[in-house]
């Protein structure tokens, strides 16, 4: 696949998966041998299911969540994405409970493409941050 192709293939996950939850999209993007390098954090599975599980929770916890695409940089088999979303926390997420706060998350994702689906990903988000606007931790002071 072009550079482009693979990055038009990011934006449908971004827009689609994460953006509307829709699971369909998701399994018709990722490969069978899909590998998920960031899971361990939440300590959900490292395959596609435990990934489709992460964007159902995610959904969950903020419904009106919006992903904006601040980078989106393809090199080789590999795409770049820098984003920033917000949405409002109306349900649980990471053991806390709704607060209804509006909130900001931020973070990097790198996808590896092979063959139109993604492979593997790899994500740095800003969870500390998050969980700060939410109040569940207190930053050092």
């Amino acid at each position: 696949m072009s550079l482009e192709a693979n990055k038009e293939l990011i934006r449908r996950l971004v827009a689609d998966g994460w953006g509307k939850g829709d699971q369909a999209t998701v399994d018709a993007l990722l490969a069978p041998t899909f590998v998920d390098h960031a899971a361990e954090l939440g300590g959900g599975a490292s395959d596609a299911a435990g990934f489709k599980e992460q964007v159902r929770e995610f959904r969950a916890a903020f419904p009106d969540g919006k992903t904006q695409i601040d980078d989106l940089i393809a090199e080789g088999d590999k795409v770049v994405l820098r984003w920033t979303d917000g949405g409002t926390h109306r349900g649980p997420f990471m053991g806390v409970a709704p607060t209804g706060k509006r909130v900001t998350l931020t973070g990097i994702d790198i996808y590896r493409i092979a063959d139109g689906k993604i492979v593997e990903y790899w994500c740095s988000e800003d969870v500390l941050g998050l969980l700060e606007q939410l109040g569940a931790v207190q930053p050092p002071r």
